[in-house]
């Protein structure tokens, strides 16, 4: 099946993908009784909850309210939309005639609703590590994309604009480490006031550690 391949994952139970995108809608004209996918939707809400937080835990050494803020963005009905955009999602929902006609198929909430149902159904077919397989690469491209990113604190430019009222104080930000494969790497940052470490930091990229960095020198200033 073509969707299969998009979304790499070969369903041994090709019921529960026939499920994950069927609609209400869809169902109730159905002139037989058949599943809609709306249990699935419940379960794949925790499953996506679960893979995304065990990632930005590892992945990101963040305040808990931020973590909270940056899982809220990627799981919120925008997130699962774009998510389904990249694997042409709508185009295989099933859906009733009126909901057609109307454009249920461009709807996000239908959308992102069987988004949720098909990440439940690869894991009640090939488990949770399936399902992590599926969707992290799809995390790690929302979090990639600058337009994507929620909005925090540039913790880096108010660093600065503290330190400028001092000319003659200079910031530097050196990298001390780097750890994890090539598509998990993880760097870590001092940033230095003159010779003095003012905070250190650890991202999955230079500038969030950096961030990381500034945000610590800024709570070890009472500032953060």
């Amino acid at each position: 099946m073509e969707f299969e391949e998009r979304i790499g994952y070969r369903f041994r139970d090709r019921g529960l993908l026939e499920t994950a995108l069927t609609h209400s809608s869809y169902a109730n004209e159905s002139k037989t009784p058949i599943p809609n996918n709306e249990r699935l939707e419940f379960l794949g809400d925790a499953v996506l909850s679960i893979v995304v937080s065990d990632y930005l835990f590892h992945r990101f050494h963040m305040a808990e309210g931020d973590l909270t803020k940056l899982r809220a963005s990627i799981v919120c009905e925008k997130g699962l939309f774009q998510i389904a955009s990249h694997i042409g999602l709508a185009q295989e929902i099933r859906l009733g005639r009126g909901e057609e006609h109307t454009g249920g198929r461009q709807r996000p909430s239908i959308v992102s609703d069987a988004m949720e149902a098909v990440i439940a159904a690869i894991y009640l077919d090939g488990g949770l590590d399936q399902a992590r397989r599926f969707l992290l690469p799809h995390v790690e491209q929302f979090l990639t994309d600058p337009e994507e990113q929620p909005p925090f604190r540039d913790y880096k430019t108010i660093l600065q604009e503290i330190v400028q009222q001092n000319p003659e104080e200079k910031l530097a930000y050196v990298l001390v480490g780097e750890s994890g494969p090539d598509h998990c790497k993880q760097f870590s940052v001092e940033v230095h006031l003159n010779s003095n470490v003012i905070g250190r930091g650890t991202g999955s990229s230079k500038k969030n550690a950096e961030q990381m960095a500034a945000k610590e020198a800024l709570q070890l200033m009472g500032e953060g």
